[in-house]
C-alpha cells in the first residue's frame, strides 16, 4: 500500500458518496477491506461497488506506466459494469454488461481519452491457438504456469502489469488472452471485477478453465484457481485444453 493508493481510495469513496448519496449500494475498497469483510461471511449488499483504487502498486512505484484504477458495480455477485481507467495511456475504459438472457439489451464496451472521444473495443480475428497471443504477468508466474503455456503451444507473449492493463490489450486486439493460475496467493475481487465486466461486454469471455463463472461477494475474496480471460471464440477451446494440461501438471490443482 502506498500514499497514492490511500489518496485515490478516498477520492473515490467521496466522489460516490457525493455525487449518490442515498443510493442503495455498499462501496467495498481493497483499502477498507480489512474493515468491512469478516472471513467467510459475504457483505449483505445485492448492489455492491468492488474498488481497487490503484491496481498494479509495484509498477506504479517502479514508474513502469503500467498501473490501473478498477471500479466494478456487482448484482448479487455478478459484475454489471466495469470502469478501468489506464491514466499513462489516458484510457478510460468502460463496459456494461448485458442481462442474463437478453437479447433487447446487448452488452457494450468502449473507450474514452481525455478529450471524451469514443473508439470501440477492436478485438482480434485471431482463431487458431498456435496463433493467440497471450498477455501475461511480469511478477507473478510459476513452474506450474510455464509448463502450462508450453503444453498449450500458443503464438507470441507480452508481459505486462496490472490485471486492467491485461485486458486492455485484450480490448485493443494487441493479444487475445489471458491466465491466471494462482492458489492461496490468489487474486482478489477488486483485481478481477471491473477488468471482467469491461471484456464481457466488449464480446470476450472470463472464466474458470472447467467454464464456472467468476463469483464476487461470496464470503472469500480470493479469486483462486486457474482463471482464463480471453476475445471468446476459442475460450470454450482454451478451457478444455487447459484443464487436460492441468490434470497432468497438477492433479490436484482446483481449477
Amino acid at each position: 500500500m502506498s500514499a497514492a493508493d490511500l489518496a485515490v481510495n478516498q477520492w473515490l469513496l467521496d466522489g460516490l458518496t457525493a455525487a449518490y448519496p442515498h443510493a442503495p449500494w455498499t462501496l467495498l475498497s481493497e483499502e477498507t477491506a480489512k474493515e468491512q469483510l469478516t472471513p467467510g461471511q459475504p457483505l449483505d449488499a445485492e448492489w455492491l461497488w468492488i474498488l481497487d483504487p490503484l491496481d498494479g502498486t509495484k509498477d506504479f512505484l517502479q514508474g513502469t506506466g503500467e498501473y490501473a484504477v478498477h471500479l466494478a458495480l456487482a448484482h448479487h455477485g455478478a459484475p454489471v459494469l466495469g470502469v478501468v481507467l489506464l491514466p499513462e495511456l489516458e484510457q478510460l475504459w468502460f463496459g456494461l454488461v448485458a442481462p442474463a438472457g437478453s437479447t433487447e439489451l446487448p452488452g457494450r464496451a468502449w473507450c474514452e481519452n481525455r478529450a471524451g472521444v469514443q473508439s470501440p473495443a477492436r478485438l482480434s480475428p485471431r482463431r487458431a491457438l498456435r496463433d493467440l497471443v497471450l498477455v501475461a504477468s511480469r511478477n507473478h508466474r510459476d513452474q506450474r504456469l510455464e509448463q502450462l503455456l508450453e503444453a498449450l503451444a500458443l503464438g507470441d507473449t507480452r508481459s505486462i502489469g496490472s490485471v486492467g492493463g491485461k485486458v486492455a490489450t485484450i480490448l485493443r486486439g494487441e493479444t487475445d488472452l489471458y491466465i491466471s493460475l494462482s492458489g492461496r496467493s490468489a487474486p482478489k475481487d477488486w483485481d478481477m471485477a471491473a477488468p471482467e465486466a469491461v471484456l464481457r461486454a466488449a464480446g470476450g469471455a472470463f472464466s474458470h478453465a472447467d467454464g464456472s463463472p467468476l463469483v464476487y461477494n461470496d464470503g472469500d475474496i480470493r479469486q483462486a484457481g486457474c482463471l482464463i480471460a480471453s476475445h471468446g471464440p476459442a475460450h470454450q477451446d482454451l478451457c478444455r485444453r487447459v484443464a487436460a494440461a492441468m490434470a497432468v501438471i497438477d492433479p490436484d490443482f482446483a481449477l
